[in-house]
């Protein structure tokens, strides 16, 4: 004969399997360091920077 199972056993395990599995998921979507935000808005500051550097300036007397 079988062994019985305690019911409340496997679904709390079940649960706590898909928890875990969606965690695994949004850390790979959202999970980013505070470092790496930092870089990325240092590389976003900069590039804006130059941009607006390389722009020409819109002199209002040239108009007509």
């Amino acid at each position: 004969m079988a062994e019985p199972i305690n019911l409340n056993k496997f679904r709390k395990a079940k649960a706590k399997a898909e928890k875990d599995q969606r965690a695994k998921e949004n850390r790979a979507k959202f999970g980013r360091t505070k470092a790496e935000k930092s870089l990325d808005k240092t590389r976003a500051d900069k590039a804006r920077d130059q941009a607006d550097g390389h722009r020409l300036q819109d002199d209002p007397e040239d108009r007509g």
